[in-house]
């Protein structure tokens, strides 16, 4: 896989302009004589842009580099102002590092590096011409190329999806495949033995999991048919038709020499002390892979939800929070508070999530949610009200007691209060409670809802529930 992925930086790579990814701009507003390659004009490294790549090649295992350069890649494209593009080629920031998708399964990362962006042609519907907007030219890029290691498309998919995620939780990258900020290209070869590599095929425009899937499992199908049919598979660049779901073919593939690399004269040599990797290192955030292991161990929910939590990086931290907030006030059992607190994360608060509405977006602060789960915990509101008082939290941002006390919402714990209400409904169905004592327990529930419907849900049911029985079992 090679996979380029486009930096959060404040400012373009070698340039102060305005990073804005992902903002509808006007075209060509957000440029400058630099990233619009003008005679005369000296390209600055971005630093933020380069301790970023250092801080995912830690992420990754990698080995970083205490002398890097950059270079020179030529070749001409209408959205490459400069005609070449500043790239890394020989000795980039990264190397050697690895990757755990699971099930045992590493994929060896053999090198990432940085470059500059190019511009975006826009092909207008019914004219016979292009347009060229810059302002994406010179935004930084980080390319992260694998070993042959990926045995299939399934995994080519979940490699793709845990770089994403730990992106995400690095900062460094939205890493939004439909916004292009994060961009997949899959070499795929099939071997005839198993044992020489065969010719390499390179699959492009492949901007979400699913196509990386079926763009990989396409071109298997493709490949292994050429090599039945006794013939060769073309070295190539394909790209991917999402419609057709299939490849199709773009250009013969370039080697190296092609690109005639050379070291780019107008930036110095980076070279990155002991200190400095240390320093990036030491303020590295745990990683998914680390809260999927940690949550089961230290908080006792289970691996599945673990799973669902680490997948969003706020969502795991706004568990932790309220979990925090949960015990303080509710100090017993607590392997079954973070149980109940993890379930109706999930359960129920992300109902209110989607793509484009994060929990930072939400009213709700962790800290009120943490003393819902306490109230719910101690039995003080039913599992209905509960969803009730979420919702009216989300709405408004309200604490839950003030809400709970608003709508008259606390459960009826007294036992006296409860047992003359179960008696009053058991004498208003004399046909029910004959059914019980003939052994229908169907009958059972329909008196708990009975008792539910009198008190609003204001009792917990499994205490009404055993109480009708109780008092039922004594008059057979």
């Amino acid at each position: 896989m090679e996979i380029h992925v486009e930096l959060k930086t404040d400012s373009k790579m070698f340039c102060a302009c305005k990073n804005e990814l992902g903002l509808d701009r006007v075209p060509n507003t957000n440029i400058c004589p630099i990233c619009t390659g003008q005679p005369g004009t000296l390209p600055t490294a971005n630093e933020k842009a380069i301790e970023f790549v250092v801080r995912v090649g830690l992420a990754l295992n990698c080995q970083i580099a205490r002398f890097s350069k950059f270079d020179r890649k030529n070749y001409f494209y209408p959205d490459l102002p400069k005609g070449y593009q500043i790239s890394q080629y020989d000795q980039p920031i990264c190397r050697d590092g690895k990757l755990e998708i699971g099930n045992g399964r590493v994929i060896r990362i053999t090198r990432i590096h940085l470059e500059e962006d190019t511009g975006k042609l826009i092909h207008q519907k019914g004219t016979d011409f292009s347009l060229v907007d810059f302002n994406r030219s010179g935004v930084p890029l980080m390319e992260l190329v694998t070993e042959p290691d990926i045995q299939s498309a399934e995994e080519a998919k979940k490699f793709c999806e845990e770089l994403q995620l730990i992106l995400r939780y690095l900062g460094i990258s939205d890493a939004d495949m439909e916004k292009g900020q994060m961009r997949c290209e899959a070499n795929v070869s099939i071997s005839k033995d198993g044992g020489k590599k065969g010719t390499k095929v390179e699959v492009k425009n492949l901007n979400s999991f699913r196509s990386v899937e079926k763009a990989i499992d396409f071109e298997i199908k493709r490949q292994t048919e050429i090599l039945e049919e006794g013939k060769e598979v073309l070295q190539e660049t394909r790209g991917w038709d999402e419609s057709k779901m299939m490849t199709f073919s773009q250009r013969e593939k370039e080697s190296a020499h092609d690109y005639r690399y050379f070291p780019e004269p107008d930036l110095p040599p980076l070279e990155l002390s002991e200190a400095y990797v240390e320093k990036i290192e030491n303020a590295l955030s745990e990683l998914p892979a680390q809260k999927r292991k940690r949550f089961p161990k230290e908080y006792g929910i289970s691996k599945t939800d673990a799973e669902i939590l680490a997948r969003d990086k706020s969502l795991a931290e706004f568990f932790e929070n309220s979990l925090s907030e949960a015990r303080a006030l509710y100090r017993e059992n607590d392997q079954k508070l973070a149980k109940l607190n993890a379930n109706y994360i999930i359960s129920e608060l992300k109902k209110y999530l989607s793509e484009d509405k994060k929990i930072s977006d939400l009213k709700l602060t962790a800290e009120n949610f943490g003393e819902l789960m306490s109230i719910v915990a101690q039995g003080k509101i039913n599992s209905s009200a509960a969803q009730m008082v979420l919702a009216e939290m989300i709405r408004t941002g309200a604490d839950p007691e003030h809400i709970i006390e608003e709508k008259n919402l606390t459960q009826i714990s007294d036992e006296s209060e409860i047992e003359n209400i179960v008696k009053a409904v058991i004498s208003r169905n004399p046909e029910p409670v004959a059914d019980y004592k003939k052994g229908k327990q169907n009958a059972l529930q329909f008196l708990v809802g009975q008792v539910m419907k009198e008190t609003k849900g204001k009792v917990n049911p499994q205490v009404a529930r055993e109480m009708i029985k109780n008092i039922l079992d004594n008059q057979l």
